[in-house]
């Protein structure tokens, strides 16, 4: 005992005044403290531990409550959906005893249905197929024509002095343009 009073009492053992620290080696720490930082936490922890606990026992009893009302709810939607799939099964005989001829009806009527867009399209397919030739055979046309009028005019440039030329040039513009009013 005599040893534990002198390490208090001795200064050698005592931090500098002014400073503050935590000594992390167990066996230099001192027994009282150690005693004191336990007893903290103890009479501290429990509370704080009977509070963790109260409050997982009470989730789980909301979340157990909350179950029992979920479970009730289902098992209710359960029965009516019994009830319901009767009420259908029952119409569902009903329908297959007088809908034959229902069906019937509604094939026939699709397929008149599907005939005529089939016809439609046939239609659609061959004018638009008539108006690409037509635009084909006018393309032709122009460009024959004016590879035509290259021709013409090279040779036409190659034989002739300027003023001739100059003046075929003019009566083929005047022709040109007639027969593009004609064309429009």
């Amino acid at each position: 005992m005599k040893n534990l009073i002198d390490s208090f009492v001795y200064s050698g053992h005592w931090p500098s005044a002014g400073s503050f620290g935590f000594n992390t080696d167990i066996l230099a720490t001192n027994p009282i403290n150690l005693s004191v930082v336990l007893g903290v936490l103890i009479y501290f922890g429990k509370g704080v531990l009977n509070d963790l606990l109260d409050n997982r026992k009470q989730r789980i009893l909301n979340t157990i409550r909350n179950s029992e009302e979920l479970r009730k709810g289902v098992v209710e939607q359960l029965e009516r959906a019994r009830t319901r799939l009767r009420k259908v099964e029952i119409e569902a005989d009903e329908y297959r005893m007088n809908g034959y001829s229902e069906i019937e009806r509604e094939k026939v009527n699709l397929i008149n249905a599907t005939s005529d867009s089939l016809e439609q399209l046939e239609n659609y397919k061959n004018e638009t197929l008539h108006f690409e030739q037509e635009k084909a055979i006018n393309q032709v046309r122009q460009r024959v024509f004016q590879q035509a009028l290259q021709g013409a005019l090279g040779t036409l440039t190659s034989c002739l002095n300027s003023e001739l030329h100059f003046r075929m040039i003019r009566a083929n513009i005047r022709i040109l343009g007639a027969m593009q009013k004609i064309t429009d």
